[in-house]
């Protein structure tokens, strides 16, 4: 026999199930009418007698609507929730119609673009070779210019040379031609005096009289003096080879020349015993100082002065003529170099802030970080120009003999060890910088240093 909660327990156990079945034919049978009014639901084929006495008795449950006020036994999911509300709307599809209209001609317009831009980067790329074949041909008609002057030079000088052989090759052939009718002369002579020797009466005969005696011939003064003109070919040699060593630091030369930019003095910077020709390019050191207001980028002690035009990326070249002065230092240097007092600081080449090559005393040498190094090889000659070639975005400056284009010292990476540097890169805007050094008590004429004004043409 079932005890009453056995018998509440059986009872919620229909229930439940009875609610799950209405709740799939309401899913399935959504839209009839019928079964939405009449409030009842016939249950499936082959349920249990208890389920639909159940229904009759009135312990069943009415199918639930979008009316009703009852509690819905379970929840619905959000997606589903969001398929009844928008359950007889206009799909957002129909409604986004023109706007999908609108992107695809935006996107046409953009190809058409695309397509025309592209074009135009091939048709640059085609021009592009064709400019530099135009400029390969008249690189190479210049070359061919100076091979045909050299081949016409050439030839000209064969032919000074084969005119001195001819000249004397005319003059020895007068000589010899002297000499061999001695020699006849002698000759004949000889045999006059053998047949007298011989009391030949053929030779009385032929000898109408004494043979005449012949006086020994010497060679003329002259005839030393016809030879090939050596001493001109040597000069001519001399000649040749200076040519030639100009000619190859002239081609040397040309490619720094593309990185040549005017440079003048900024006149803020220079110690007040310093005077900047009008133009911005001379230099001249007196022992006077210049009346005038200090400026807070001016060199109060040293006497340097920096130039006005920073280079913060690329290469440049400039060429400073020093024959005028006796005493120098030139280079460059960061903005952030000291400017006042006495100490490295403010000196090229004793601090990490400057470069320089510097002439003290005869002596030529590299200064950077307040180390040095001796610049060997450099010729007997005093320097005439000095040529500054800066690579600032790979950290390299040389100094070269303008006039020879030797190398006089070269900074960068590979002589870090030397001047105690960890990397070797230029990390502030760099000022071309010159220095004058105190000259011999001796001299009497002004140290002076000129900006050399640099032209490919």
């Amino acid at each position: 026999m079932n005890t009453p909660c056995t018998f509440f327990t059986e009872t919620a156990e229909t229930q439940h199930r009875i609610t799950a079945e209405m709740a799939g034919k309401e899913a399935l049978s959504v839209g009839d009418g019928q079964l939405a009014q009449s409030g009842l639901v016939a249950p499936p084929a082959g349920s249990p007698a208890g389920s639909h006495s159940a229904l009759q008795e009135g312990r069943g449950f009415s199918p639930l609507d979008s009316s009703s006020d009852r509690v819905q036994p379970f929840p619905r999911s959000p997606k589903l929730q969001k398929k009844i509300a928008n359950f007889g709307q206009p799909s957002k599809v129909n409604l986004s119609m023109d706007q999908l209209s609108r992107r695809v001609e935006e996107l046409q317009a953009e190809r058409t673009r695309t397509e025309a831009h592209i074009q135009s980067l091939k048709k640059r790329k085609a021009d592009l070779s064709k400019s530099t074949e135009v400029m390969k041909q008249r690189v190479q008609e210049h070359f061919e210019n100076m091979h045909c002057v050299l081949k016409q030079d050439e030839q000209a000088v064969q032919d000074s040379l084969e005119l001195d052989l001819r000249q004397a090759r005319t003059r020895l052939d007068q000589v010899l031609k002297t000499w061999q009718l001695h020699q006849d002369q002698v000759t004949k002579s000889i045999s006059s005096m053998q047949r007298a020797l011989n009391n030949s009466p053929l030779a009385d005969k032929d000898d109408k009289g004494q043979p005449e005696n012949l006086s020994p011939k010497k060679p003329d003064v002259t005839e030393k003096e016809i030879r090939l003109n050596e001493e001109r070919f040597k000069r001519l040699l001399k000649t040749l080879s200076s040519i030639s060593k100009q000619l190859k630091a002239q081609l040397q030369r040309k490619t720094l020349l593309l990185d040549s930019s005017p440079m003048v003095i900024d006149r803020q910077t220079c110690h007040s015993q310093i005077t900047v020709t009008s133009e911005g390019r001379g230099l001249s050191f007196s022992g006077s100082a210049c009346s005038g207001p200090a400026h807070p980028l001016q060199f109060d002690k040293v006497c340097c002065a920096l130039g006005s035009a920073p280079v913060t990326a690329g290469q440049r070249y400039w060429e400073v003529d020093v024959r005028c002065c006796s005493a120098w230092a030139l280079g460059t240097a960061y903005a952030s170099m000291e400017r006042k007092g006495r100490d490295k600081g403010s000196k090229l080449g004793r601090n990490r802030n400057s470069w320089c090559l510097e002439l003290r005393n005869g002596n030529l040498s590299a200064w950077h970080n307040d180390r040095h190094v001796a610049c060997k090889g450099v010729g007997q000659m005093p320097l005439g120009k000095v040529g500054i070639w800066l690579n600032y975005d790979k950290g390299q400056l040389l100094f070269y003999d303008a006039d020879t284009m030797a190398v006089l010292q070269r900074f960068s990476a590979a002589v870090t060890p030397v001047f105690d540097r960890a990397h070797h890169q230029f990390t502030q805007p760099v000022y071309l910088a010159v220095r004058f050094l105190r000259p011999p008590e001796n001299q009497m004429w002004p140290n002076h240093l000129e900006l050399c004004p640099l032209s490919t043409a």
